[in-house]
């Protein structure tokens, strides 16, 4: 039986059609795929922004009291 060339013809249009839209979901897979990328250094980043401050503020807490304690039993009008 000889190969019907309408049959070929839509057969090699599909097949170019699934190639067309595999490679778009493979382009549209590595954008997506850089886009968390950068999400996760940036979440990266900001967990040791977050990392510093606390330090800071345990640091500034500390300096409260102790100066607070410093101040307890002081007269406020002594000079």
């Amino acid at each position: 039986m000889p190969e019907d060339p309408m049959a070929h013809s839509e057969l090699a249009a599909l097949t170019r059609r699934f190639e067309e839209v595999a490679e778009k979901h493979d382009r549209e897979f590595g954008i997506i795929k850089s886009d968390l990328t950068a999400v996760r250094l940036q979440i990266g980043n900001l967990d040791q922004k977050v990392e510093a401050l606390d330090k800071k503020i345990d640091r500034n807490q500390a300096q409260i009291i102790e100066l607070l304690t410093q101040l307890v039993g002081q007269r406020p009008n002594a000079s």
